[in-house]
């Protein structure tokens, strides 16, 4: 091959590497302006469910209140937060021995206040109000595996919006729906799916008896602060926003 061409192939090869690696940046999922809208929503309703929290321990409880808007113990906390630990642990491990930890998506460091919102947004809607409770326990179960399903298909694993160059992350009608069927996908689906069965649980359990949202939003959050460093640590935090 002559000196020319080996050239030519060589900036072709880097590009091509320099594309993937733009590409593994979601631009949904790092948009700064969803981020911060979604992060000042989460506030803000974090400030309402915190004011039923301090009525009911008041006991002034209001009616139409935020469910799960109660106390709970720190043993309640502490194994949530530890089962949590496990499954990601879990996932660490199998990524590694799979063979797949390079295939992990990057995220900016304005990511981690997404990450902080979705362990409350996501609890009060899904552990929160997409249950059926004080049925029976057939339809809780039922209730309980059937959302876990949506709530793990809604994460962009076995699936991912294409954006078109120069395309706002919020912007998502412009972008085209393309399926992910690797064995890294399948393998983080199943891992999801795990930890919304976790913190269905924790909801529910004895050590529990309030159903508060606390335990469910503690290990949830643990989740997501432990994903987060442990991208730190891998090289897929890039960049700010």
């Amino acid at each position: 091959m002559s000196q020319d061409a080996h050239e030519t192939s060589t900036t072709i090869q880097a590009a091509d590497n320099d594309l993937s690696e733009e590409d593994n940046l979601s631009a949904m999922q790092n948009d700064p302006l969803m981020i911060i809208v979604m992060f000042g929503v989460s506030v803000y309703l974090a400030k309402l469910w915190l004011d039923d929290f301090r009525s009911a321990r008041a006991g002034k409880a209001k009616p139409g209140a935020f469910p799960g808007a109660v106390g709970c113990s720190r043993l309640a906390i502490g194994v949530a937060v530890a089962g949590a630990l496990v499954l990601l642990a879990l996932e660490t491990g199998g990524e590694y021995a799979l063979g797949v930890v390079s295939e992990q998506s990057d995220i900016t460091a304005l990511a981690l206040l997404s990450l902080v919102s979705a362990a409350f947004f996501e609890e009060l809607i899904f552990r929160g109000y997409l249950v059926v409770d004080k049925k029976g326990k057939a339809p809780l179960i039922a209730s309980i595996v059937g959302f876990s399903l949506i709530f793990t298909v809604i994460h962009p694993f076995l699936w991912e919006l294409d954006y078109p160059e120069g395309v706002a992350g919020w912007q998502f009608w412009e972008a085209n729906l393309t399926f992910n069927f690797t064995e890294k996908a399948w393998f983080s689906t199943i891992i999801v799916f795990l930890n919304s069965l976790w913190f269905y649980s924790v909801r529910f359990f004895a050590l529990n008896p309030a159903h508060s949202l606390i335990p469910c939003m503690a290990a949830h959050l643990a989740s997501n602060l432990g994903v987060f460093l442990i991208k730190l640590f891998q090289g897929h935090v890039v960049g700010l926003w």
